[in-house]
């Protein structure tokens, strides 16, 4: 159990039997009545985000996540195949729990699989992936970098707001997080 006076971000824990992330908290201090504390929770098992509010010294159970480095092989149908690198055991993930994930998963890239008591929640990325452009509006002489930007379409379909200078073939660093462009590779 931990007490929710000690919340920090990226925290997993249980409540009413769901499994959240805290994205954010805010401990407040009212002039009048008890402290409490206002956070911003995602469902691991499905996505959506809700903010709760609890009283200022709380209980709330820890959930202990586990994460298995694992390197993704293939698609098969709806099911994605990783692999342990480590035991070389295979799992396969269902297409449903991998929605946002997929725009920046390419073969033989290692992600970190993420696991509580046997149920597999999902995927965690890397901060950033190097992707191929596959698609891009020409480049103009005379385009500079700060001169706007055009729509680019990456190897693995996701599409990105890209500089004018960025051509087919450029391989590029994305933001898994936001799905943007940071530089060139």
């Amino acid at each position: 159990m931990i007490s929710v006076n000690d919340f920090r971000t990226g925290l997993t824990i249980v409540v009413d039997g769901g499994l959240f992330r805290v994205l954010d908290f805010q401990h407040v201090k009212p002039g009048k009545g008890a402290a409490f504390v206002r956070s911003k929770l995602r469902n691991l098992r499905n996505g959506s985000v809700m903010e709760k509010t609890f009283r200022a010294g709380e209980k709330v159970e820890k959930a202990q996540i586990d994460n298995n480095k694992m390197q993704y092989l293939y698609a098969s149908g709806d099911n994605h195949v990783f692999m342990n690198t480590e035991t070389y055991d295979q799992i396969e993930i269902n297409e449903s729990q991998l929605k946002d994930e997929l725009k920046f998963l390419l073969e033989n890239m290692e992600v970190s699989i993420m696991s509580y008591e046997g149920e597999i929640l999902g995927v965690d990325l890397p901060n950033t992936v190097l992707l191929e452009v596959v698609d891009t509006e020409p480049g103009i002489k005379g385009d500079t970098a700060s001169g706007g930007s055009k729509p680019a379409t990456v190897q693995t379909g996701l599409v990105v707001q890209v500089p004018f200078f960025v051509n087919v073939g450029d391989k590029l660093v994305i933001n898994t997080e936001e799905g943007t462009y940071v530089s060139r590779g």
